[in-house]
């Protein structure tokens, strides 16, 4: 069972790494500099404004696709230009709700498919969808889109979508489920409610899932997750990890496993946002402890796993994006175990809503707001 990390040498650590981090930037007409531990970096405004973004995703020349929740998809030429992308699914664009993620599926160059998770209207109520659909050529439409997956239950709230889709190197894909508010729901294996799940491409079920024979959960792959927004590949190793909300306190950072009970709402290292207790404490026997825990919470949105190709020494560590300080959390990683955070960017740029390693080894992010925008941080 692997520990959360709370000895004093590594909260320590954690602390000197971040305030020696906080983001102090000088300007310049080819963006700004910022000092990390990898010294300094250059983040530039690359594209904008968009509406509440929510992902962005990557293709082949230098292009890209980036979701507004309210329910556009944009596709951002190399040159700058960009177009809006018909024939987006209907969504509920309430609350949380909207157009939350988008992936280019790993082949895109030949098949042109992308995959789109949101939140789908259906009789008063809303519920997590994920569909794939063609680029065309022109890169103006969606084509042939087919909804590979639907949460069920339907639930009557507008928050707790989780949504982020990573694809794995046999084509399988990885979901992200919220509890919609529903907590108990988290912990009934025969629901979708507070799930990962694991699916085909066509939206079948693999027969290796740990359930698969079993109705009502056969796309299930682990349970008791509140609400994961974030979900990254190790790219050394093809493990999922997840990052997910916690209430008041107790974000979480997880490598979700076949089977396994991740514990919400029955253990937690927050509080209810009243301050009162969650279920029955921090740990439970057959219940999975966090890799790492944030207390008090960053509000943690995408995420990913660094490849090291510009920065070698921040190799396979895990990059999050926190909307309540305006930062992304560098987690230092040793195999399964964090040993330490360093927070990059606090409060430079707002509230970080995705984020991604390009093709070339720079990371981009998306800022959450009305005038939102896609920023590269390169080194300097």
């Amino acid at each position: 069972m692997r520990k959360s990390i709370t000895t004093a040498l590594t909260t320590s650590l954690a602390v000197l790494l971040a305030s020696a981090c906080t983001a102090e930037s000088t300007s310049n007409q080819n963006g700004d500099i910022q000092q990390t531990s990898a010294g300094k970096v250059r983040v530039e405004r690359i594209a904008g404004p968009f509406s509440h973004p929510w992902a962005v995703t990557f293709l082949p020349g230098g292009a890209k696709l980036v979701t507004e929740r309210g329910g556009t998809l944009w596709h951002l030429l190399s040159d700058g230009a960009r177009i809006k992308v018909m024939g987006v699914p209907g969504v509920h664009a309430r609350g949380q709700g909207g157009l939350l993620d988008v992936v280019a599926a790993r082949n895109f160059s030949t098949s042109r498919e992308v995959f789109l998770s949101y939140s789908e209207p259906v009789n008063g109520k809303s519920r997590t969808a994920v569909a794939v659909a063609r680029l065309d050529e022109q890169g103006d439409r969606l084509e042939n889109l087919r909804v590979i997956f639907r949460q069920a239950p339907a639930e009557s709230t507008s928050h707790h979508y989780g949504s982020r889709i990573a694809e794995a190197e046999d084509g399988n894909l990885w979901i992200t489920l919220g509890d919609r508010g529903k907590a108990n729901k988290a912990q009934n294996i025969n629901n979708n409610i507070g799930k990962v799940i694991r699916i085909a491409r066509d939206g079948t079920t693999p027969g290796d899932n740990p359930w698969s024979n079993k109705p009502g959960a056969a796309e299930n792959w682990s349970y008791g997750h509140r609400n994961p927004q974030g979900a990254a590949l190790d790219p050394q190793t093809g493990a999922l990890w997840t990052v997910e909300h916690g209430a008041k306190g107790g974000d979480e950072i997880n490598r979700p496993e076949a089977g396994k009970n991740y514990g919400w709402p029955i253990i937690s290292y927050g509080t209810h946002y009243t301050g009162l207790k969650i279920g029955e404490g921090t740990h439970k026997p057959g219940m999975q402890q966090p890799a790492h825990y944030w207390d008090p919470s960053i509000a943690p949105s995408g995420m990913m796993i660094y490849s090291g190709r510009l920065w070698p020494e921040w190799k396979g560590d895990i990059f999050v994006g926190a909307l309540k300080y305006q930062l992304i959390s560098r987690l230092k990683r040793d195999n399964d175990s964090i040993t330490a955070e360093e927070r990059i960017l606090k409060g430079a740029y707002g509230r970080i809503r995705d984020v991604r390693e390009g093709p070339e080894g720079a990371i981009w992010f998306l800022t959450d707001a009305g005038d939102g925008g896609l920023y590269r941080m390169t080194p300097e």
